[in-house]
């Protein structure tokens, strides 16, 4: 259904586009919410997304090597058996073209793109209580108002571009990687620095380097990594994959991260070094996120934790030849898996080549950037003529503080998350009638394989939706103090583990300066969220005020 035009409101919102439901952001999660409240429901309903096609993440980040960690085959959506019959991926771990080749083909089966609107990026969105309406207005100076809004801006979407003093007098060029150009970057015979070693300068280190004349990788926090064993998907297994699509549903769907594979049922310190050695050994040379299930407490147990953490220091030790650049690449300050574990197709192996080369800026921070290149604080300058910023992501609140957001009495999301965030599920704000946000801090989100907490938030949100208008209620908004209780819950599952161990932790926003320290999203487990979520509605959303 398409937006009819209304004259002006009380917010002078003059030929607004009038809709029952707005969506903010075309990647994974919006597309599906269209699908939703569109196709389901028969809501007249709208996407607005800032760029110039679908995909979201992968719609932004191009950078080299940039390839999803999670296994293509659970990477999927699975709300459509017809739709995981019909596609079919190519590797063990989909790179971003393939993906935003899927998300394109979803855009198009279901017949979404009519209701997107490209190149609109959204700046404000206010509450207004006599209407209950939300006003929405682009940066172009479009205007929109609708009953329910719903943002599904993706939990990394908002690029945390370091201020480092003399950026702007850099003579060469500089980029981030979540902001890639879409022409791509030619590193051939540059002298490149990169910066930051997350997943992503993990990802794109061995690519750059393959084609760069030198590369200079400037390391703040060192990290473990764990080999993909990336591949192209055997025959047998795609056949397997779709023969047996209910099962791997079934299974995302029971575990603590929305994988497609079961954490062993057994402790770190229930077999002998020499076995734990060999299980360890059989998952590093499997790959993959599967490493973290070799046993049940490596999050829980710090002496089963320092195992896993001691043997992957160990392999660094192996694969690295220089003696100092291994001890600085295994000098690693958290315990295994308590920042995002990256995984990856020759990192390590890429500080063997003579035209790489390992700075410790922990040791010697960087001071600013030149002219000519990056100077450190012990006055050494390296030149060079492209930089590469792999500094991540203002995570979970920044995509949503980004734009004006004003609930009831035109109080402001910034002000109301002054202290960090508060939701209720990672579904709602008080003070924030009928807005919900989709994978919100305080939801499973980013601890999880994606698609499974998008699938299960847009499912819950279209329910709401279609109990609301069954049951003539006009309003829903989540109660203080069940967002109150709600964040001492997210608190108290992330305390019971090691994750608050990782200081430098983009879970805690530690990796923005100012930003405040709170531990972001629930680490209960994807399984045990969706039968709290279940049982809020079992007991008529309970936390909730529901106003006729």
């Amino acid at each position: 259904m398409s937006a009819t035009t209304a004259p002006a409101s009380a917010h002078g919102a003059t030929d607004a586009h009038v809709l029952d439901a707005l969506i903010i952001g075309a990647g994974f999660s919006g597309l599906y919410q269209l699908h939703a409240l569109r196709d389901r429901l028969g809501l007249s309903a709208q996407v607005l997304e800032a760029g110039d096609g679908v995909g979201g993440t992968w719609y932004w980040n191009r950078y080299p090597g940039a390839r999803c960690d999670s296994e293509s085959h659970s990477y999927a959506y699975y709300f459509s058996d017809e739709l995981v019959q019909e596609w079919t991926w190519s590797e063990r771990y989909p790179g971003q073209a393939e993906i935003l080749r899927y998300l394109n083909h979803v855009a198009d089966r279901f017949d979404l793109k009519r209701d997107i609107r490209f190149g609109a990026r959204v700046t404000e969105a206010h509450y207004d209580a006599a209407a209950n309406r939300w006003h929405v207005r682009t940066e172009a100076g479009e205007r929109y108002t609708a009953t329910y809004l719903i943002t599904a801006v993706g939990c990394l979407s908002a690029a945390n571009i370091p201020q480092i003093p003399g950026l702007d007098s850099f003579a060469g060029q500089w980029y981030h990687t979540g902001q890639w150009p879409h022409e791509g970057v030619d590193f051939t015979g540059k002298r490149v620095g990169m910066v930051g070693t997350g997943s992503t300068g993990i990802q794109a280190a061995p690519v750059i380097a393959d084609s760069a004349a030198h590369l200079t990788v400037f390391q703040r926090t060192a990290n473990y990594s764990i080999p993909a064993r990336n591949a192209p998907l055997a025959e047998e297994f795609k056949h397997w994959a779709k023969q047996n699509a209910s099962e791997i549903k079934r299974t995302m769907r029971s575990t603590p991260n929305g994988h497609p594979f079961v954490i062993a049922d057994r402790s770190a310190h229930d077999v002998s070094e020499a076995e734990r050695r060999a299980i360890y050994e059989a998952a590093w040379e499997k790959g993959g996120l599967q490493f973290r299930a070799s046993f049940r407490d490596l999050l829980q147990d710090k002496a089963a934790n320092d195992t896993a953490a001691a043997f992957l220091r160990s392999k660094i030790g192996e694969i690295v030849k220089d003696p100092a650049t291994a001890a600085k690449l295994a000098a690693i300050d958290h315990p295994f898996a308590t920042k995002r574990p990256p995984i990856d197709t020759g990192y390590f192996e890429t500080f063997n080549r003579d035209n790489v080369a390992l700075v410790d800026v922990r040791a010697t921070p960087i001071e600013r950037v030149t002219p000519a290149g990056i100077q450190t604080r012990d006055g050494t300058e390296y030149p060079l003529d492209i930089i590469v910023f792999a500094t991540g992501f203002d995570a979970m609140t920044g995509p949503l503080l980004k734009m004006d957001i004003r609930g009831r009495d035109d109080v402001s999301l910034r002000d109301a998350w002054q202290a960090g965030p508060r939701t209720y599920l990672g579904l709602q704000v008080p003070g924030f009638p009928n807005l919900f946000t989709i994978t919100g801090p305080g939801s499973p989100s980013v601890l999880c394989n994606m698609p499974v907490p998008i699938e299960h938030h847009v499912e819950w949100i279209a329910d709401c939706i279609r109990t609301m208008r069954e049951n003539g209620i006009a309003r829903i908004e989540a109660k203080p103090e069940a967002a109150e209780k709600w964040v001492e819950h997210v608190n108290d599952a992330a305390n019971a583990t090691l994750l608050p161990q990782a200081g430098h932790s983009w879970y805690l926003g530690a990796n923005v300066p100012g930003k405040p320290r709170v531990f972001m999203p629930y680490a209960g487990g994807m399984a045990r969220y969706r039968d709290i979520c279940a049982d809020v509605v079992a007991r008529n959303y309970e936390g909730f005020s529901l106003t006729r």
